[in-house]
């Protein structure tokens, strides 16, 4: 029986093939687990996590349990916001938001976007407040700072026990990057990354580990949105497809199912995924939200789509979405101090590979669907 890091005994870990290192894996049954690959934090090899029946090779490792002692009150207890593992609650969210304060990283609207979210969840789609795990530096809780390890125990939480009818969320303001895929399942060669704030010395969270850790394990009657604010974010959460749209709000789903043929589904549930741009691409902030103080540009389009009737359908937000940011990019300085800081912030943070820089919100699921005719709920 596998035990839970949240139940204080045994952690689920796997060695770098390279260096030894013990890497910690998602607290999910191993068999998400088997056959991605994690990334190790102190050399940056790469391990794929392996089945005990199935030969070795010199890059895959097996899978253990070493047993811990967390300090009183770990993970998300009666003593720090947010309920505690063992209670079901039918609507949960994770929000984190990341400003990497004090280092050449710094951003400036990424706590703000994760305030600005726990508004909308509770007031728009009535999330109670104690079933929204925030992770800020803003934070006093130890496990609520936004580290690798404490955002790797907030999506377990974040699924575990979920139930049929269930709404689940996670939304993630901070630094994205992408890196080489080296185990094959990635249609452009590069996993798609978020920057945890000790990512330096911990190492990023790569698209497979997220996908094991909110996706696989999704049962049936489940849904689990994911809204992420970040570089390169396009196919985050590594979902089999991709809706491509045009300016025209013309649309076709592109299959992004990996070549391995691993999969990268449910386990029967629903998960959609809104991103910030497309994999090639960065994403912006902007002050146009508070007009004071800045937010990521697509934390601002998603909320502004929401409040202004624009996100009847899945289709109709990221139409409005994208409209606002092409407008914004386009007004020039005579629109208004707002405009012109997205305008700017988009010419600093657009698209790799020349031309007019730019991002562009993106839609990704388990399966095809028709973006007019779905309603788009939390």
């Amino acid at each position: 029986m596998m035990m839970s890091n949240y139940g204080g005994q045994r952690l689920l870990v796997v060695d770098c093939c390279y260096c030894q290192t013990q890497i910690q894996l998602p607290s999910v049954s191993p068999i998400y687990i088997v056959g991605t690959s994690v990334r190790c934090g102190r050399c940056y090899a790469s391990t794929r996590v392996a089945s005990p029946g199935f030969p070795r090779s010199p890059y895959s490792a097996v899978p253990y349990y070493v047993p811990i002692n967390p300090p009183p009150h770990a993970g998300f207890s009666h003593s720090s916001p947010g309920p505690p593992p063992n209670v079901h609650r039918p609507k949960k969210a994770v929000i984190c938001g990341i400003s990497y304060r004090y280092s050449r990283h710094e951003l400036k609207g990424c706590i703000n976007d994760a305030k600005n979210m726990r508004y909308l969840l509770m007031s728009k789609f009535k999330f109670p407040e104690d079933s929204i795990c925030m992770l800020t530096e803003e934070e006093t809780h130890p496990y609520k700072i936004p580290y690798k390890n404490n955002i790797r125990m907030a999506l377990d939480w974040l699924v575990q026990g979920c139930q049929p009818g269930d709404s689940l969320v996670f939304h993630y303001s901070g630094h994205g990057s992408r890196q080489l895929d080296y185990d094959g399942d990635e249609v452009d060669g590069y996993d798609e990354t978020l920057c945890p704030l000790d990512f330096e010395t911990q190492g990023m969270i790569d698209d497979d580990e997220i996908n094991a850790a909110i996706v696989r394990p999704i049962p049936h009657g489940v849904k689990l949105h994911a809204i992420i604010d970040s570089c390169h974010s396009g196919t985050i959460l590594d979902l089999p497809f991709l809706c491509r749209m045009n300016m025209g709000g013309i649309y076709v789903w592109e299959d992004h199912r990996p070549p391995s043929g691993v999969w990268k589904g449910t386990s029967g549930g629903e998960v959609i995924s809104i991103s910030g741009c497309d994999d090639y691409q960065t994403s912006a902030e902007t002050s146009a939200l508070s007009k004071i103080t800045s937010t990521g540009a697509m934390t601002f389009c998603f909320i502004q789509a929401i409040e202004h009737g624009q996100a009847a359908t899945y289709g109709c937000l990221l139409n409005s979405m994208r409209s606002t940011i092409r407008s914004m990019g386009s007004a020039g300085g005579g629109s208004g101090g707002a405009v012109t800081s997205l305008a700017g912030m988009l010419l600093i943070g657009g698209s790799v590979g020349g031309g007019r820089l730019r991002q562009e919100p993106q839609l990704t699921a388990c399966e095809p669907f028709d973006v007019y005719t779905k309603p788009f709920a939390l």
